[in-house]
This record gives C-alpha cells, structure tokens and sequence, in this order.
C-alpha cells in the first residue's frame, strides 16, 4: 500500500482556483471555529457531517456548503473527496477527523490536499512514537512502566487513540490495575485488544494546563495562541464529595473529558512554556518532517516545585482550543484583535497564498 504523495498533493493544489478555495473540515470537535475562522478570513466553508449531526453548524451559520455522509468515517470515501476537491477544499484536521477516518486512510486514501503535516497525526495517535517524539526534544515526562508488575506509586493508565480520556483510570498497584481494567471492560470503554497496548505512566500531582501552540512555516516561529484545563467526568463531581463520604459512595472514578474552560499562568512559568515549544518543533522536523507545523497542544502538569512537567501532545488543533474562539489572553498579546485557532489557521493559508507559497502549508 503506498503512502499519499506530497507531489501528487501539490499537483491537485495547483489545479485549484486559488481566488475560490474553501475550508473544508469534520463536523466535531473544535470544527465550529475553525469553519468561523475561515469565514471571518474571507474563505468559503464546507462541513462534512454525520447525518442528524448538522444542528450546530446550522444554528451557528458556519458552514456554506454541507456534506452530509451516513457516518463520519465516510469522510475518506471517494466520491466525497471528489466533492471536496471540486469546491477547492483545504481540509484542516482534529482530533474526530483522526479518530473516525483512520489514520491508515489519512495516510494511503485522502487525496485532498490537507493543512499542516499528515505524517505527524500517527506519532500523537502510537504512544511510543509520542514519547519518542518528546523525549527526543529533550521534554521532562513521567515516568514509564513496562510492566503492571511494576507498578511502586501512584500510576495513570492510558490507551491508543484520541479518546477524550475515555478508559483512563488510576492505580498504586498491580492488583488494582487489574481491577480497573476489569471495570473498563465492563463498562465496554476498552477492548481486550487495548490491554496489551495500556499506556503506564507515573501520576504526576500539579495543576493542568495545556498549552495551545502554533507553529508559523511562514514566519519560523512558535506562537502560543491559548491555554485551557479539563472537566472530567466523573472524577470532578467525584471531589466535589466530602472526603470522609468518597469511599462509601463506590464510583470508579474516569476521567472523561468533558468541556475545556480557559486559563492563565503564572508569568515567571512562560520561559518553561515556550522552550519546550521550540524543543519539540525542532525535534519534529529532524524525525518526521516537515514537522509540526500549525497548530499543537502539549498537555501539562505544573508541580509545587514550578517544574512543568509534559504527559500528552496534540499534533493538530486540540479540543481546548475551543475556549478562544474570540481570542485569548495570548493571542492578544500577539495579534491586539480576536484570534481563534482556526482563524489563526485560515491567516496562515491566505499568508501563504499571497506569498506564493501555499505548497509549503499544506500535505
């Protein structure tokens, strides 16, 4: 099976009206502002949309075309790749498009020209290529443990994929390892094939922030655009218990995402914050060029000891990333006007075009 080719890619993009392109994306996740972003840039828009999905984007005016398939992953079919190619589409991936169409696909079958690099979307996806990808760029992460026989503290347990946290669970030792995985199983969140795939890490005790960067090809340089921190389910209504009560109630806690609400942090940390922004944009580019170009989230905990410590990486538009849909505190601070991802996305294609250089944007 061949891989998608960057000259045919280009190849499709240079048969394009470049005074017509449209933003073309999933209908979910972080879709509802980068199809505004594009809007508010002066580009036609196009959502490809599970049917009885399409409210939203509706409600919202968003969209200027619809395509509505019977599931998400028909987004990879070929007479709707037609229909994309047809409207000029640049299709600007997230989390869901990752998660529904395949990353095989992306990689064999999606002959429309996307933004950013399609080869990093597997090395966030494969847990050992994401560590290898941080480790690389010389990154503080948590521990690793091979083995659950080895588990000696407090670990966090993680599967494949985009999940939205879905199957994650906490354990201090072997036998409670299995025990929740046990629980997951019942709860039919995790199959029999993900076991042997379980992702152990140490638990790392801090306030989460992750960190919503942009990397600009045109300008060679790394943005920080947002920052957010998760709602889990259930594990937040979990604490909101009092503690002599949480033990006789019996939840499994889980750690489903929920929502995203926005944040700040302390200044003095922004020195950590944008080195290993750099670190990993460098990184990327020697192991999976052309590297990590646009947007990325590195997800974060920070210790009482102020040490800023990575245990996820987004190597596309992260769901967070929704809590600035009129801008940030930091996008402000760069722009001095409403930037959103996905409108910080649609100014870099438009830069690109009027440079001349949209081929380097795009894979």
């Amino acid at each position: 099976m061949s891989k998608v080719n960057q000259d045919e890619i280009v190849s499709i993009l240079d048969g394009y009206n470049k005074e017509d392109l449209t933003i073309a994306t999933l209908g979910s996740h972080t879709s509802l502002h980068i199809l505004k972003g594009a809007q508010n840039k002066g580009f036609k828009t196009a959502v490809v949309c599970e049917k009885g999905r399409e409210v939203p984007y509706q409600r919202f005016k968003v969209a200027d075309e619809y395509i509505i398939i019977d599931k998400f992953s028909d987004i990879v079919n070929e007479e709707v790749q037609e229909q994309l190619k047809e409207m000029n589409s640049i299709v600007v991936p997230h989390g869901s498009f990752v998660a529904y169409a395949g990353l095989d696909r992306i990689e064999n079958d999606f002959y429309v020209p996307m933004f950013g690099n399609r080869d990093i979307l597997r090395w966030e996806a494969e847990r050992d290529l994401e560590r290898k990808l941080i480790k690389d760029s010389g990154i503080r992460m948590p521990y690793k443990y091979d083995n659950p026989e080895d588990i000696d503290r407090a670990v966090i347990v993680k599967f494949p994929g985009a999940r939205g946290g879905k199957g994650y669970f906490v354990a201090s030792s072997a036998e409670e390892f299995e025990e929740r995985i046990a629980a997951m199983q019942e709860r039919n969140w995790i199959e029999e094939e993900d076991i042997s795939h379980a992702h152990i890490e140490e638990y790392i005790s801090g306030t989460n922030f992750c960190v919503h960067f942009f990397y600009s090809v045109l300008h060679d340089e790394v943005e920080v655009l947002g920052m957010d921190s998760r709602f889990e389910s259930n594990i937040d209504g979990l604490v909101r218990i009092p503690a002599k009560d949480q033990l006789e109630v019996g939840l499994d806690p889980s750690y489903v995402i929920t929502g995203n609400h926005p944040v700040v942090m302390r200044e003095s940390l922004l020195p950590q914050v944008f080195d290993i922004g750099d670190r990993l944009v460098d990184a990327a580019k020697n192991l999976v060029p052309p590297g990590m170009n646009g947007p990325f989230c590195l997800q974060t905990m920070c210790t009482d000891n102020l040490e800023i410590i990575t245990f996820e990486m987004s190597a596309r538009t992260d769901g967070g990333s929704n809590t600035f849909m009129n801008g940030s505190a930091y996008s402000y601070l760069l722009f001095g006007e409403e930037m959103s991802m996905g409108q910080r996305i649609s100014h870099e294609i438009k830069k690109g075009i009027k440079e001349n250089k949209l081929e380097d944007l795009i894979t």
